[in-house]
């Protein structure tokens, strides 16, 4: 059953780093390889200590999820809720860009 979410969470990662910047999809294609699980570790978890100090000037609320879904890739119990996550988001992503069109 983890696989299938650890699945999902690729296809996720994969159709979000098609929408990102060249540069920034690179690294974080990095940073998903197994091979950067050094660097991936404490950087979700700052990730997820910004996030939770959002009221701060510079940190923002858009850093809690974005470590869990960096974690989500070494801790499988994290998979099935983060893949959800991400689906619901590309839903609303596709929903939203459906109704511009329509606009």
């Amino acid at each position: 059953m983890s696989n299938d979410h650890r699945a999902e969470l690729d296809r996720h990662f994969a159709w979000f780093e098609d929408k990102m910047p060249p540069r920034l999809a690179k690294f974080i294609g990095w940073v998903r390889k197994p091979s950067s699980r050094l660097v991936r570790i404490p950087l979700a978890i700052m990730l997820i200590v910004g996030g939770i100090f959002s009221f701060l000037p510079v940190l923002g609320l858009w850093m809690l999820p974005l470590g869990l879904i960096l974690i989500a890739q070494d801790l499988p119990f994290l998979q099935a809720p983060m893949a959800r996550m991400l689906g619901w988001i590309e839903r609303k992503w596709m929903e939203r860009k459906a109704a511009k069109r329509a606009w």
